[in-house]
């Protein structure tokens, strides 16, 4: 099981309430949260492994060299020249790192990459996987990395974590008439507007789906447009209109599944409970880290 952590742990701070504190007073709503969320998750699907993803670099420069409005909605305002910083609550950025101690407590591998997304770690993951993979995420860019025939699955949280929604291939067909394996493209072409993709001007998610549909892939959808062949004149002129945006695009949009990462343990188990239970205590997190214990003592066997 490959969780997309932060997508999880922004999902809990606006799910949970800000009344949950520590008893020095620091808002934990979103620590609580994501304890209870891996209770749940580790409960439900029994992965005998289990990393949280990292974004060591939310916003890569190389993905910003070639999309310049790449996540640019996102960065807060700063001096010139300084690093672009992700836009970020107080008291959700107050959290990390107690989120980072409550993980590694529990003996959960915490895995990211420099100068990538946890996108990239998780299409890596998923990539080498012998077996079969749950990606966790409320991220639709993930859906590129379903593949049935190795196993490879999304549980989607967008609807929340009651209504959790296993994506396979048929399904995201019958969200967008596409495969999954198009699904990369599919985004490049109409555009994803929170992530800062401006898309193809005038294709949306049909006129994309039915390009798709008629030639296989990208590459196809340009060379038969350059060759005025299987698509209107008004979509052909869409498609050259947007030469330079489609030369870089797919590179932006397709996660990494080839880096190199550092050794890390997934199995799970072999923490020691007394000594999470004592961090959650500091941090008023007892009852959902007795939770998350139960369920990765139950999970180990």
């Amino acid at each position: 099981m490959l969780l997309d952590t932060a997508s999880l742990y922004f999902r809990a701070y606006y799910g949970v309430p800000d009344t949950f504190r520590s008893p020095d007073g620091t808002v934990v709503n979103a620590a609580r949260g994501l304890l209870d969320m891996i209770a749940k998750l580790v409960t439900t699907y029994e992965p005998d492994r289990l990393v949280a993803c990292w974004d060591d670099d939310w916003r890569p420069q190389w993905r910003v060299d070639l999309i310049p409005s790449y996540k640019s909605h996102r960065v807060v305002e700063l001096l010139e020249g300084a690093p672009d910083v992700e836009e970020v609550p107080d008291p959700l950025e107050a959290q990390v790192p107690i989120i980072r101690e409550a993980l590694a407590a529990l003996g959960v591998a915490v895995v990211g990459a420099a100068a990538h997304e946890a996108d990239d770690v998780i299409g890596t993951l998923a990539t080498r996987a012998t077996g079969p993979v749950d990606v966790v995420t409320g991220d639709r860019d993930l859906f590129q990395l379903v593949d049935d025939a190795r196993g490879v699955r999304v549980i989607y949280t967008a609807r929340g974590m009651s209504n959790l929604e296993i994506v396979t291939d048929d399904v995201v067909v019958a969200k967008y008439g596409v495969h999954a394996a198009q699904y990369a493209d599919f985004a490049t072409l109409r555009g994803d507007a929170s992530d800062g993709l401006p898309g193809v001007k005038g294709v949306g998610d049909k006129t994309a789906a039915t390009l798709l549909a008629a030639h296989g892939d990208l590459a196809g959808i340009r060379a038969a447009a350059e060759a005025g062949e299987g698509m209107s004149a008004g979509v052909r002129a869409k498609i050259a209109a947007a030469a330079d945006y489609l030369d870089v695009a797919p590179r932006v949009v397709a996660v990494a599944r080839d880096l190199e990462l550092a050794p890390f343990d997934d199995a799970i188990g072999g923490f020691d409970a007394d000594a999470a239970r004592a961090l959650a205590e500091r941090w008023g997190l007892a009852q959902p880290m007795e939770r998350a214990i139960a369920a990765l003592t139950a999970a180990a066997g």
